[in-house]
Parts: C-alpha cells; sequence; structure tokens
C-alpha cells in the first residue's frame, strides 16, 4: 500500500489556498511573537506568497498558469527547510518555536513523503485512446 496519495489536484484544491490562508491568520489566532514580532511577519509573508505561487502555479487551481508543478513544490520543500531553521536563527522560543517546527514537519511530509509521484505525459492512458480515435 502506497502512502503517496496527495496529487497535484488534492494539493491545488485542498492544500495551496487553505494553507496559504492559515499561515496568513494563525500568527494572530495563536497570539505567536512572543519571542518578538518575527514570528508573525515571517507566516504572513510566507502565506502572501504562497498565495501567489498557488495562482502562478499550473495545476487545476492556477489562476495564470505559468509555474511548472514540479517548481511548486521544490519552492514548498525550501519553505519547509526555511521554517525548520527559523526558531533557531530567529530565536524563537515556545509557541514561536513549535508552530514553525509543526509546519515544516506537515510541508515537508505533504511535498515529498506523501505526495504522489506525476505520471509523465507520454504514458497516460488516454493520450493512445486519442490518437487512435
Amino acid at each position: 500500500m502506497s502512502f503517496r496519495f496527495i496529487t497535484k489536484s488534492i494539493h491545488a484544491y485542498l492544500i495551496d489556498y487553505p494553507v496559504a490562508i492559515v499561515l496568513i491568520a494563525a500568527p494572530f489566532v495563536l497570539k505567536l511573537g512572543q519571542s518578538g514580532p518575527v514570528a508573525i511577519e515571517l507566516s504572513v509573508v510566507v502565506g502572501v506568497a504562497a498565495l501567489l505561487l498557488a495562482a502562478l502555479t499550473n495545476h487545476p487551481t492556477g489562476l495564470v498558469r505559468i509555474i511548472p508543478y514540479w517548481l511548486h513544490l521544490w519552492v514548498d520543500r525550501a519553505v519547509g527547510v526555511v521554517f525548520v531553521i527559523a526558531p533557531f536563527a530567529f530565536k524563537f522560543a515556545g509557541l514561536d518555536a513549535w508552530y514553525y517546527w509543526v509546519l515544516a514537519a506537515a510541508v515537508l511530509l505533504t511535498t515529498s513523503v506523501l505526495n504522489a509521484p506525476e505520471e509523465p505525459v507520454a504514458t497516460r492512458p488516454e493520450l493512445g485512446r486519442r490518437a487512435a480515435g
């Protein structure tokens, strides 16, 4: 049984925009910032960037589809790494640190371990049927 079930469509419809909104709102709801304003600002900036990335990605919910999905995933993974490092770099403590570590784990798990590989275009069965028909 494969645990790699997060397809491009699932990522587009259920992850991108909701996560971006959570990144923007959660610091205020959770009252982050005990370690300093960067704990709030980093999440909000990444949330706004995530909205932009989702809107520009070539997937079902992309508005202007200019960024390939594989690049979108690598940007997500880079954000995960930044979230691992941020508590150390900015001396976050308590909830501020745990917020970023939990997000990092979720992002890296979602984009690496649970991400279903895309099927190459040349091997998709519907292409053969179209060509034959």
